[in-house]
């Protein structure tokens, strides 16, 4: 009996453990409504085997799968877990996975994926194994997620993005709306239509610059949060993933300072390598980590045909929030708009340089500026467009800045 006994004690516990893991999943779960749902829900093929979400703190990544349980009502058969749990301190999610389905547990949803080490290959695992479950993994360290789904789960893994709110999405989120998205056809054809609600969308507009990226802008400390994000992205997530040490760390918060006051800048790496100590090989490592980790943006020239590798013409910041983020004084407003229009527009297009005026979109030429903006940059260009803030109406040739914002 005394043999038993121990072993009997272990699978209680076991069990015991996972209904606490039940029991946190119900918890989180009455923490979400789907009053508002993200542009990348109904994206998502949700039948596949193992689907892969990535996206930066805070952008809704949970709350979007957690509102796919609810909108399915397949509570009963999901379980939601964080891999950060300290349940995972003695148990693996490749066991959990297995007693899970052994259960009749039909979806697995693991949030915070790259918090446990080496999760690609037990993820793999649950796939060649598990062939009946379904797995759904979050994660915001890009770089980790995409060095994962590259290497062990290549060819298994259906890899999405999640970007932060569109000018559409924040109006909705914030209003209680229903604004559909335009097609950037209609946008230039100034198709966007507004409902009654939104009778100043430039006063929308201004606050959405300022705040309006990352569902959490309802919060009072907002920009603690923002500035939190930025952080853990610069001083954990590429520096996991590039196995640095302090030091080389340190030179990395060095380049997105000098960044974040130049931009948009033509890229010089040799003068910035100088600027950080270091030289011009590392400063493309650097901003190719930052890139993928969403701090950045690099716009590329448009390929010619010739070349195998595109040339970076300009680098911007990941969207405006940052800007104002990181800027020790009023952050300058043609910035503002360039980084507003990239960022909108390339969730959806591929947004290259335009040799004359500031972007190539689709085939359409598009110069951004004030509401004073005149036609010299597009003279003589077919299909060009001047794209103005201040303005509330599309006339000829001319589009409203904040309409691009209805693309996604």
């Amino acid at each position: 009996m005394w043999i038993y006994f121990p072993v009997f004690v272990y699978l209680h516990k076991r069990t015991s453990n996972m209904e606490k893991l039940y029991d946190l999943y119900i918890k989180k779960l009455k923490t979400v409504t789907t009053d508002f749902v993200r542009y990348l829900y109904e994206k998502i093929n949700w039948n596949s085997q193992l689907i892969v979400i990535m996206g930066a703190r805070g952008v809704g990544k949970t709350t979007m799968v957690l509102q796919h349980i609810l909108m399915t009502d397949t509570k009963k058969d999901s379980l939601y877990i964080a891999a950060d749990n300290t349940y995972f301190a003695a148990n693996t999610l490749y066991d959990t996975a297995t007693k899970f389905a052994q259960q009749g547990g039909k979806i697995l949803y693991i949030d915070e994926i790259h918090k446990y080490q080496n999760w690609s290959k037990e993820v793999k695992m649950m796939y060649d194994y598990l062939p009946d479950l379904k797995v759904v993994v979050t994660g915001s360290s890009i770089l980790e997620l995409i060095k994962g789904t590259d290497a062990d789960l290549s060819r298994r893994a259906i890899r999405y993005t999640l970007e932060g709110l569109s000018f559409r999405e924040y109006l909705n989120f914030s209003l209680g709306l229903d604004i559909p998205t335009y097609t950037l056809d209609d946008i230039i054809a100034g198709k966007v239509e507004l409902p009654n609600e939104v009778k100043y969308p430039i006063a929308h507009f201004k606050e959405y610059l300022s705040k309006g990226y990352f569902p959490f802008f309802k919060q009072d400390d907002y920009y603690q949060r923002l500035e939190n994000v930025i952080n853990q992205t610069m001083e954990v997530d590429i520096p996991a993933y590039a196995k640095m040490n302090i030091s080389t760390a340190r030179k990395l918060k060095q380049l997105l300072y000098v960044v974040s006051r130049s931009v948009p800048f033509k890229p010089n790496f040799a003068e910035i390598g100088r600027a950080i100590s270091t030289d011009r090989g590392t400063v493309a490592d650097y901003m190719v980590y930052m890139e993928k980790s969403k701090l950045i943006r690099q716009l590329n020239y448009a390929p010619d045909g010739m070349e195998l590798v595109q040339k970076t013409d300009k680098i911007y910041l990941g969207n405006p929030c940052f800007i104002y983020a990181l800027a020790d004084e009023n952050p300058e407003i043609g910035n503002i708009r360039e980084t507003f229009f990239y960022c909108s527009l390339s969730v959806n297009n591929k947004v290259t340089s335009s040799p004359a005026a500031d972007f190539l979109v689709g085939g359409h030429t598009f110069e951004v500026g004030g509401k004073a903006k005149k036609q010299k940059q597009i003279k003589g260009i077919e299909d060009a467009f001047i794209v103005k803030d201040d303005i509330e109406n599309a006339y000829l040739n001319i589009i409203p800045l904040w309409t691009f914002g209805f693309n996604y």
